[in-house]
């Protein structure tokens, strides 16, 4: 099992990530019980925005040991190891073993390769046949609110309907165009993607497709409704 790494897709991340807490620090009241983290990654981003923002307190869970143990390094390299904890295990079996949520915010840039099976060049990249399956479980897993990266090609209207069927909206996010890289270039998932956006679950070009990082909430003091501005930004609409 390898790390993933996408310098771009890391930094559009890390970047948004940081701007939205910063943005909403008041009304996400993160500074009271921290945030987790689905999917650690690398972890050079989201330990550049712990460092940019004082008081922010991260728990991480990544089920990849060569991705926990670089993670680990990248975060003590950076001094922030006091504030950002990364743990190997699935993260939803975490949460359940905590006794529930307990935090109100979560962040995640979780693994959206659309395929017919995980048998790809990187499974653990795998998000299920349509993309999105990490990201629904993260809807239903009780968080008020969700900093979470929606890809255009990952059936990205099924992700947002379900969070409003779930109480959510989308109060704000940041959208970047993306190259494919090696793993949505792989044959089987590029025709897999080719697929899902012939039939109007995602959008991607020739060789490029889009991803935001959204806030979606649950908190009723969070003002914005910008569900249907994320899909038209993802070029769904």
């Amino acid at each position: 099992m390898s790390c993933f790494s996408s310098a771009d897709e890391s930094a559009h991340y890390g970047l948004s990530v940081c701007m939205m807490l910063g943005q909403y620090r008041e009304q996400l009241r993160w500074e009271d019980g921290g945030v987790d983290e689905l999917g650690t990654g690398d972890a050079s981003a989201i330990a550049d925005a712990v460092d940019a923002l004082p008081g922010l307190r991260v728990r991480s869970y990544d089920i990849s040991a060569p991705s926990v143990e670089k993670a680990r390094a990248n975060i003590a390299e950076r001094g922030v190891a006091d504030r950002y904890t990364v743990e190997l295990g699935d993260f939803f079996d975490q949460c359940d073993s905590a006794g529930g949520v307990q935090a109100r915010t979560v962040i995640a840039n979780p693994p959206y390769i659309p395929a017919p099976d995980r048998d790809i060049l990187m499974p653990e990249l795998w998000g299920g046949v349509h993309g999105n399956d990490l990201l629904l479980q993260l809807f239903k897993a009780g968080y008020d609110n969700v900093i979470a990266a929606v890809p255009s090609y990952s059936d990205p209207e099924g992700s947002v309907r379900t969070a409003e069927d779930l109480g959510y909206r989308v109060v704000n996010f940041l959208a970047m165009g993306l190259d494919f890289g090696p793993y949505s270039s792989e044959p089987k998932v590029r025709d897999h993607i080719r697929r899902l956006c012939a039939e109007g679950r995602g959008w991607a070009g020739e060789a490029d497709y889009m991803v935001a990082v959204a806030l979606f909430t649950r908190d009723p003091e969070l003002p914005g409704d910008r569900g249907d501005q994320l899909l038209t930004a993802l070029q769904l609409s």
